[in-house]
């Protein structure tokens, strides 16, 4: 029998029409489901915004809740936004070193070992739901003659925030060339001052990338306020040692009343705390592409 004709040039051109095709297929299916995902955003910053857009002024940020009235007041969520900046805030200061050590830790000095161990344990940490986490610091502080505090939430959403900052310092310190740590180490420099002058230097970028990403995440949480920072009054208050009231749960108490005011004020709000997280998005993104950059022209 004969087998001319039949070449592994000859298959591959026969194949060639159908993997042209499978890939636009693909690449179809990839750009539907981008479509998608930007129709659905949109969506959800078009519907607050036409919500919300009214009730967006200046009493909004300057003016307290009032708790009764018999005639119309003005009213805003002051309480709220200075609340939310001073947990927020010490939030930052509670994950941001713990998570750069942690991360310097394992990617300039700990075994193979140990990393593959503690790399597991945060990622079981940045899957752990925001109300197991919020559970968690009211039995740890509050539960047993305890209180709610400001100081209790910034250690739950420092717990949420810890992972992310750890993981994306991590994956930048794994950028830098190592050709910058052997030649430090081979003019005698000892491996801790090389770390600290030479390799997170290049990593502020990254490092304020991540940071920033994990604010923006935890700034929406609700479930762990809660259960840490909820029983508050109207009043601004900047003291962490007291309970302070915070945008996610203002949202939250504004959805449940029955007046329509009071909804449109939860809209504003979460106009303004969906304007943040946009702002904070951008400004990582920017960052990003701007340490890349810096670490590509090191190599």
């Amino acid at each position: 029998m004969s087998s001319h004709g039949i070449t592994p040039t000859g298959i591959r051109a026969d194949r060639l029409p159908r993997r042209r095709a499978v890939n636009r297929l693909m690449e179809l299916l990839a750009w539907l489901a981008a479509a998608i995902a930007v129709a659905i955003l949109g969506v959800v910053v078009w519907s607050v915004a036409r919500r919300g857009a009214g009730q967006l002024n200046l009493d909004l940020l300057t003016k307290t809740p009032v708790a009764f009235s018999l005639t119309p007041v003005k009213q805003g969520l002051a309480n709220a936004f200075a609340g939310s900046l001073v947990i927020v805030g010490l939030s930052i200061a509670m994950a941001l070193p713990v998570g750069i050590l942690v991360a310097v830790y394992l990617n300039e000095f700990a075994r193979p070992s140990v990393r593959s161990g503690v790399g597991l344990a945060l990622d079981v940490l940045n899957g752990i739901p925001s109300i197991v986490i919020g559970i968690f610091v009211f039995g740890l502080l509050i539960y047993g003659g305890g209180r709610q505090s400001g100081f209790a939430g910034a250690f739950a959403l420092s717990c949420l925030m810890l992972p992310l900052v750890a993981r994306s310092t991590m994956e930048v310190l794994a950028l830098v060339p190592s050709s910058l740590r052997e030649a430090s180490l081979g003019l005698g420099v000892p491996r801790w001052r090389t770390t600290l002058s030479i390799v997170l230097p290049q990593t502020v970028g990254g490092i304020v990338t991540g940071t920033t990403l994990a604010v923006a995440r935890v700034a929406g949480e609700t479930a762990p306020l809660l259960f840490t920072s909820s029983i508050v009054g109207t009043g601004v208050s900047w003291n962490p040692s007291q309970a302070l009231q915070t945008v996610p749960v203002a949202i939250f108490e504004l959805s449940e009343q029955p007046d329509p005011a009071q909804h449109a004020r939860a809209w504003a709000a979460a106009l303004v705390l969906l304007l943040f997280i946009l702002c904070a998005s951008l400004g990582a993104r920017w960052l990003a592409t701007r340490s890349r950059r810096k670490l590509t022209a090191a190599r």
